[in-house]
């Protein structure tokens, strides 16, 4: 029994060598097609959207799960972009040097062993495929705005469609003790035995966009980041003229008082906005596809997170400043700011950037989850034929189709602000481990070439873990069900592999 236990314990903590994991890699059948410029399409494509079209509107004003910052969000973004900046140091030191798909999940095999590997994947399972939920919700909320500009042109119930062909059940349930509707006039239900009522809710443009990059990731990563090159275009566009347009507008009164809420709506603001960080990430998980993962990793991560930056501070300072916080919106700030000063059209051009924008992160978002899940498979932890290679695209079809189920599924019965708050969670704790991964590697493999060095290590891989596990505590302390939620996703995916993950890859290794 003790040698059974010591073998389970053994298997555990068995590490995969980064070697194996480059040797493997090499006889990958996905096409290495990216280059430098297409990994900052991507960075870009899943940071600068989400963020500045909705979540900085919620980071100002303030929600149900704590105070706003104010103008002072332009602090929250500058302590998420350095908590950020230590993990992505951190992420550029190890996709350089172990460039193999799977990101946090490949590194962490090959430095704290198999249990902690799957563990990590399966949180990053919760950062991307949750997060896309988020994304996906947040498109149809701009879908719906954009049609309300053509109901001159469209008819009315195409230009408003019933509201549950457009959100999760949970939200309709939320809107209806907002305004006091019956929810039976909002919603169709099924009557079920005992007196059981199953409400019906479809977010039917979330399962159409989700549906279509899908289809779009089946026919190939180049193909996707040339559409998301072109999203990107219209989207930054859409971002410079806001700033530049809005700045002539800008009341410095408006500005005052800087914090409204002191340091608490400040903390409350960085929680809320690191939602906008996520996905620069999501480049490393492409290393296997790209030329030159050396040279181009680093400098597609550390690159992204600056432009990103820059533009989020930029567009802060001027939303704040042309109308006063109390009347900023949470659902379209953007769109709403240019209604305030008379811009109406600008504020459709909004939208459409909006979409397009949204578009993009979703796009690689989705990319992320299918990465990772075929490097798990690859590993074992799930079954092989899930990894197949489509023949025509070289693409694993199967999984980009799993990957895009699991975001329908999720969008029938998760909101917004949950499925956010469960993808910061997710998002903080690969950014520790991240972090950690560097100080082990720098002593278990101090020789071993590393084209890009976290400088300053090990006080700033420190700094990331302090910063990130803080925010983590923080929200924990501070309430609400998305740290219940994240707890049972452990639990969850510790089950997984305690009844089928373990069993079926030592079964097979």
């Amino acid at each position: 029994m003790n040698k059974k236990i010591s073998a389970v314990i053994s298997n555990m903590l068995s590490r995969k060598s980064t070697d194996d994991f480059i040797a493997q890699s090499k006889t990958t059948e996905l096409k290495k097609t990216l280059n430098i410029f297409d990994l900052l399409i991507l960075g870009i494509s899943a940071v600068v959207g989400t963020g500045i079209f909705t979540i900085i509107g919620s980071a100002i004003v303030g929600s149900s799960d704590g105070p706003g910052a104010g103008t002072a969000v332009i602090i929250s973004m500058l302590i998420a972009a350095t908590a950020s900046l230590f993990s992505a140091l951190a992420y550029s030191e190890i996709a350089a040097m172990i460039p193999v798909a799977g990101s946090t999940y490949t590194f962490t095999y090959a430095t704290m062993g198999e249990f902690m590997a799957w563990m990590v994947g399966w949180v990053l399972m919760l950062e991307y495929a949750i997060g896309n939920i988020t994304v996906a919700t947040a498109w149809t909320g701009y879908f719906s705005q954009l049609l309300k500009g053509f109901k001159h042109i469209l008819p009315e119930f195409v230009v408003n469609f019933p509201i549950w062909l457009r959100n999760d059940f949970r939200s309709i349930y939320a809107m209806c003790d907002k305004y006091g509707w019956d929810v039976h006039e909002k919603m169709p239900f099924i009557n079920l035995p005992f007196g059981i009522e199953m409400p019906i809710a479809v977010n039917i443009p979330a399962i159409f966009i989700v549906l279509v990059l899908t289809i779009l990731l089946i026919k190939g990563v180049k193909e996707s980041t040339r559409v998301a090159g072109i999203m990107v275009f219209v989207n930054l566009s859409i971002i410079v003229s806001f700033v530049l347009v809005g700045s002539k507008y800008v009341a410095p009164s408006n500005w005052v008082p800087f914090a409204p809420n002191g340091f608490e709506g400040i903390l409350a603001g960085t929680f809320i906005i690191f939602f906008a960080y996520i996905g620069f990430d999501a480049i490393s998980t492409a290393a296997e596809e790209t030329k030159n993962p050396q040279r181009d990793l680093p400098a597609a991560i550390l690159g992204t997170l600056i432009i990103c930056t820059v533009l989020y501070v930029s567009v802060a300072l001027v939303l704040t400043g042309i109308i006063p916080i109390g009347n900023i919106d949470t659902q379209a700030p953007l769109a709403h700011a240019m209604r305030a000063i008379g811009k109406n059209w600008y504020a459709g051009a909004i939208s459409v950037g909006a979409l397009c924008a949204l578009t993009s992160v979703l796009l690689v978002y989705q990319l992320g989850t299918t990465r990772i899940l075929y490097a798990i498979a690859r590993d074992n932890f799930l079954p092989k034929n899930i990894m197949s290679i489509s023949k025509k695209f070289h693409t694993p079809h199967i999984i980009t189709w799993i990957s895009g189920l699991i975001v329908i599924i999720g969008s029938l019965f998760m909101d917004l602000n949950i499925s956010a708050e469960l993808c910061n969670y997710g998002t903080f704790a690969s950014f520790v481990i991240i972090c950690i991964e560097v100080l082990i590697l720098r002593k278990t493999e101090p020789d071993r070439h590393r084209p890009f060095k976290v400088p300053f290590c090990p006080l700033f891989p420190i700094l990331g873990i302090l910063m990130c596990s803080c925010f983590m505590i923080y929200k924990g302390l501070s309430g609400g069900d998305s740290s219940l939620y994240f707890l049972l996703w452990i639990i969850m995916g510790l089950s997984i592999y305690v009844f089928y993950g373990y069993k079926n890859k030592h079964l097979k290794d």
